[in-house]
Parts: structure tokens; C-alpha cells; sequence
């Protein structure tokens, strides 16, 4: 029977912590999985920290990481993925808003040929359409459209990867949430199943709404470092031509007023040839970027003995 890790970044969830470990160490013994459960305190200023060692006494299948302050969610959760020694690594929150009892159901679809199955809080934001769910609705749309890959709810952590299909995927800042994404552009093949939403009883959110900015700049990375990261000279090239060609238009209309004898503007009459010089330089300038981006993407590949590849199986090697 395959392993299963399970990984809970936590921050001043002590009233949680008990709850949560009782309701995944029942769920395990219903179903007799082989786990370990990784909680990973972010720096807690509760007694988190001294909950999670108390627990940890009592299960032997409870591991802890302390971070020496909060570094984000991103890096507990990367920090948990790194120690987890499991076949399938199944990421929760702590606040028992994911529910233990779906652990079974994100098993079975993977079994089902899937390499990735994420949770979708179907039922989230009831009662709260304009200030929650509308605006949730337009950030997962817009996060699909830009990412390509067809989910209803990115931030739902609650999710069940296949180990190989974490492979080569390193986190930093807030870029959790696009996991599965990564993943998928990798080849791996990506599910949404509806899964229980429970409002929290005890503590705090962490989540405002200032992290809309946030998820906007990570889509931007998310998008360059999957479409451009091996050619930047594609991004940095095509944005380059783009500006001379319009300088160009710019100064051609210039010159049109310069020598027309209807619609007769001196030079310097006319901000249309100061527009072409700087489209022009602008245009070089990303030109140049791109290729000194090319430079250092090939030196990176090489000093880390990446490939620019990833190969699913090998057969007869």
C-alpha cells in the first residue's frame, strides 16, 4: 500500500491542531492508509508550538518542523513537501475548513489515471455573493484563462499530488496556490473534485482582500516562467519588435506631415519623431534584455545540470 504524507502549514491554530489530528488519524484507521502527517508551524505566536509537541508525544505518525518566524504559507508548505517521504503528499489547511473526510475521495480519483486532484469548495461564500464569491469566481476564472489549466478553485489547499508529479517544482512567495499549474504545464494530468467547505469555529483568518494584488504579480511569474523562463528572448524579443515597429509607424507619419502640403506640421511641431526615438531605443533596449536573459538562462540550465525537459517514463533502458 502506498504511503501518504499529509502537510498542514500552520500559524495560531492551537485550538485546531487536536481537532484536526484526531479527525485524520480517524479517517486513516477507517481506511487503513499508511501516513504520516507533517505539520509545519510558520512561526506561531499561540501555543501552537507547544500543542504540536504534546501531540507528537502521543502520535508517532505526527511529525513537526518550527520555523523560527513566519515565512508564508508557500514556504511552510515547500518546507513539508521537501520532508515527506510518502508516494501521494496531500497538502490541508489547519483551520478544519478541509475536511479529514475527503482524504478517501481525492485517493480514489487519483486512482482513476490522475497524476493531480484538487478540491473545489463548491459551497463556499453562501450568503456573501458580491464581497466573496463573485469576486473569488473572477480570480479562479481569470487564474485559468492565464494559466490554462481548467480549475474552479485554485485556493483551495486541499489537494492529492502524486510524489513525481512535485518533481522540479521549487516555491517562493506566494506561489502555492499555482502548484497544480505548474504541474500541469509539466504534462501531468490535473482533476477537481467537489470537496466539504466548514467555516472555522476557532481563530483567526489569515486572508484579506490585499492578497488580490498579490495573485495578480504571481500570475505574471506564473506565466513567464512557464512560457518564457528557457526563452526569454521570445517575451523580451517580440515586446522589443513591437516598439520599433510603432516608433517606425510614428516616424513615418512624421514625415508625412513634415513633406504634405494638406496637413503640413514642422518637425518640430509635432511630438511624433521625440515618440519615435524613444520607441525606437526602447525597442533595442528589450532586444538587448532578452538576449543577455538568454545568457543567463543558459548558464543556470548548465551550472545546475537542469534539462530542459521532463521525462513521464522510460521503457527498456
Amino acid at each position: 500500500m502506498k504511503k501518504i504524507s499529509i502537510v498542514i502549514p500552520i500559524f495560531n491554530e492551537a485550538e485546531n491542531i487536536p481537532r484536526l489530528i484526531e479527525r485524520i488519524t480517524a479517517v486513516a484507521g477507517q481506511n487503513g492508509f499508511s501516513y504520516e502527517i507533517i505539520a509545519v508551524d510558520d512561526g506561531s505566536t499561540d501555543e501552537t508550538a507547544k500543542v504540536l509537541k504534546q501531540a507528537a508525544v502521543r502520535n508517532k505518525n505526527l511529525k513537526v518542523i518550527s520555523f523560527s518566524r513566519n515565512y508564508g504559507q508557500t514556504a511552510a508548505l515547500s518546507a513539508g513537501i521537501s520532508h515527506a517521504s510518502g508516494d501521494i503528499i496531500i497538502p490541508m489547511d489547519a483551520d478544519l475548513e478541509n475536511d479529514p473526510a475527503d482524504i478517501p475521495i481525492l485517493l480514489k480519483k487519483l486512482n482513476d489515471g490522475y497524476d493531480i486532484v484538487s478540491g473545489w469548495r463548491k459551497n463556499r461564500w453562501q450568503g456573501q455573493w458580491l464581497t466573496r464569491k463573485l469576486p473569488s469566481l473572477m480570480a479562479n476564472k481569470l487564474t485559468s484563462f492565464i494559466t490554462g489549466t481548467k480549475l474552479h478553485d485554485f485556493g483551495c489547499t486541499l489537494k492529492a499530488y502524486r510524489r513525481e508529479s512535485l518533481e522540479d517544482i521549487h516555491l517562493y512567495g506566494d506561489m502555492h496556490r499555482f502548484v497544480a499549474a505548474y504541474a500541469a504545464s509539466n504534462g501531468y494530468k490535473v482533476a477537481e473534485i467537489p470537496v466539504r467547505y466548514k467555516p472555522r469555529k476557532f481563530g483567526k483568518s489569515k486572508y484579506g482582500i490585499g492578497r488580490v494584488w498579490k495573485v495578480l504579480l504571481d500570475l505574471i511569474v506564473f506565466k513567464f516562467l512557464t512560457n518564457y523562463s528557457r526563452r526569454p528572448i521570445h517575451l523580451f524579443g517580440s515586446l522589443g519588435f513591437i516598439s520599433i515597429i510603432i516608433g517606425l509607424v510614428a516616424g513615418a507619419f512624421s514625415m508625412y506631415y513634415k513633406f504634405s502640403t494638406v496637413h503640413h506640421k514642422d518637425l518640430v511641431e509635432t511630438p511624433l519623431p521625440l515618440i519615435m526615438a524613444m520607441l525606437v531605443v526602447v525597442g533595442v533596449v528589450l532586444i538587448m534584455m532578452g538576449l543577455l536573459a538568454e545568457v543567463l538562462i543558459r548558464t543556470y540550465f548548465e551550472n545546475q545540470d537542469r534539462k530542459g525537459y521532463k521525462i513521464r517514463e522510460k521503457v527498456n533502458f
